[in-house]
């Protein structure tokens, strides 16, 4: 594999560079098996839109070909589910779930682990990746299978987690 340099010039970081040391898509920590790819999770429609609206240059072109995204405002109508399954990044910052390398947060960290990069924040981020299987379980106890209209504010949370809530 071909070392690449990325270079990142967003406005929430100005001459970030990181190095991917895996293929893209591939030797994922063996306990992180996301159901979805990042790609996947912008076409269906994930964070009202709005998230990484101007990171185009960092991640391929193609994840952004038929991804749904509002530059304006987050407008929950993009979502999958279409309801509002998000907090404001501030609620993140004050619970310090927030990582100074990935400013945005959980689905940052993911598209960027998904294309390479492997770093110190890696552990931690799996393990509230896996923290969320509780919705599943909650959805699974309360839910009719394939009930779309049942707990949609769950079903949309765990699409931004990267698990295929359409199909639980």
């Amino acid at each position: 594999m071909k070392k690449r340099r990325v270079v990142v010039h967003d406005r929430m970081q100005k001459k970030y560079i990181y190095w991917p040391a895996a293929p893209v898509g591939k030797n994922f920590h063996p306990e992180f098996k996301p159901q979805l790819t990042p790609k996947q999770m912008l076409i269906l429609g994930v964070f009202g839109g709005k998230y990484m609206t101007d990171c185009r240059k960092e991640f391929p072109k193609s994840w952004y070909a038929r991804a749904k995204l509002c530059h304006a405002f987050h407008d929950p109508k993009l979502n999958y589910f279409g309801v509002n399954a998000s907090k404001p990044l501030s609620y993140w910052k004050k619970k310090g779930w927030i990582y100074p390398e990935d400013p945005r947060g959980w689905f940052q960290w993911y598209c960027r682990y998904y294309i390479g990069r492997r770093g110190p924040d890696d552990a931690r981020q799996i393990k509230r990746w896996k923290a969320m299987t509780r919705h599943i379980a909650q959805i699974k106890k309360n839910c009719r299978k394939g009930d779309k209209h049942c707990r949609p504010r769950q079903r949309q949370a765990l699409l931004h987690w990267a698990y295929d809530s359409r199909k639980i």
